[in-house]
């Protein structure tokens, strides 16, 4: 039921995934102003990171998903009134709303892992992260269809993905509620040795502290974060600077489709690669597909096609740092703290990608989208430090 969900909730998020910049321009009328509403959707996503985790640390993962697609439900209902009524503060409200369906997306790839050893752990995060693949890559491409739908309501026709993508979540979260049993975060804790799955460690501050003892955890942290973050910057601006070289609605669809595609249609080839050599390895091939992107795309100017390029590539290094970077951080830490670490990864993954969407709008307004994409590669180069610096220690956990 997870992979239905996850199919649902990809669909859901990636149909708004391609307007949402350009709704920005349009409702608040400044081009400096379009990397707010993805920003805001990646804000919401964080901030309702740590309720929803510590929702499921006590009463396990169905009820927090659940309230995440509903949500983002009422995230996508307010976007449609945001638009009809030219209000951009409403509009980020409802971007941030909106963002709990990325926020169900993400807390599903640690439920995977709830059940599994850690020799098939990568391969679990995988899966589920794969089954995001079909839904994902259609979402960019009926943005336009979907649009049309609504041509002659009182529903603008920009903001008509997003009244789609609220009924969608509606359906993710209605799967998840009937068909998510038993509970996977419920029955590990009762399948735990006795004495490792206790109460005490499922707040905020156990996440921190699980986080600063284990070196291995400290790593997977900056690697989600980093790859997420560089990922975001990037991506949200590129369909801002495919228009700029006269790209329409439908080459910005399957520009970001690729880049989707790249995102999560590899992501068993990344889990199989993390199972068999080792986290590190993995993580340091995510730094060089993420470094290559950034090349690719900064340089690209008019040519579509190495832009596409470029987008696929840097989907392809999030894949390789999230499904590495997450399998790594479940080794790292005790049973009992790891949903407290969780929630704390997607807390600090979101946030930072949302200052990151917020500065790239900023960058290409004053200084253009290749600046930008040198800024996303220089992000990379700590957690290139970090993975050689554990990778040389004898015994190295994930290595």
């Amino acid at each position: 039921m997870l992979i239905v969900s996850q199919i649902l909730g990809g669909l859901g998020v990636a149909v708004g995934i391609a307007l949402a910049p350009m709704l920005a321009v349009e409702v608040s009328g400044s081009e400096a102003l379009s990397g707010l509403a993805p920003t805001a959707s990646v804000a919401g996503t964080a901030l309702l990171s740590l309720p929803l985790a510590a929702l499921m640390a006590s009463r396990g993962r169905r009820p927090g998903l659940v309230l995440a697609y509903l949500i983002g439900a009422l995230g996508g209902g307010l976007v449609v009134l945001a638009t009809t009524l030219s209000s951009f503060p409403l509009l980020l409200l409802g971007m941030a709303a909106f963002g709990a369906g990325s926020s169900a997306n993400l807390q599903a790839r640690f439920a995977a892992a709830d059940l599994v050893g850690p020799d098939r752990r990568g391969r679990a995060i995988s899966t589920v992260v794969w089954a995001s693949t079909i839904g994902s890559v259609l979402g960019p491409n009926i943005s336009a269809p979907a649009s049309r739908l609504f041509r002659g309501t009182p529903v603008p026709e920009a903001a008509g993905p997003y009244l789609c993508s609220a009924v969608v979540f509606l359906v993710a979260g209605l799967v998840v509620a009937l068909a998510l049993r038993p509970d996977p975060l419920l029955t590990a804790r009762a399948l735990a040795p006795e004495g490792t799955s206790g109460t005490g460690k499922r707040s905020l501050r156990a996440g921190v502290e699980a986080v600063r003892e284990s070196p291995m955890a400290r790593l997977a942290l900056v690697t989600i974060t980093v790859s997420h973050t560089a990922m975001v910057s990037i991506m949200v601006m590129t369909p801002v600077d495919l228009g700029h070289h006269g790209a329409d609605l439908q080459l910005i669809g399957l520009v970001i489709s690729g880049h989707i595609a790249g995102m999560y249609a590899f992501s068993p080839l990344m889990g199989r690669l993390a199972d068999r050599f080792g986290r590190l390895t993995v993580i340091g091939l995510a730094v060089g597909l993420l470094s290559c992107a950034a090349l690719l795309a900064g340089t690209a100017g008019p040519r579509h096609g190495q832009t596409a390029a470029g987008l696929f590539v840097l989907g392809l290094g999030w894949s390789a740092g999230m499904i590495a970077g997450s399998a790594l951080l479940t080794d790292a830490v005790p049973q009992a703290a790891r949903a407290a670490v969780q929630g704390l990864s997607d807390l600090t993954m979101n946030a930072a990608a949302g200052i990151g969407g917020a500065v790239a709008g900023v960058i290409v307004a004053q200084w253009g989208y290749g600046p930008l994409n040198a800024v996303g590669a220089a992000l990379v180069l700590p957690v290139a430090a970090l993975a050689l610096r554990r990778s040389l220690r004898p015994g190295a956990v994930g290595g």
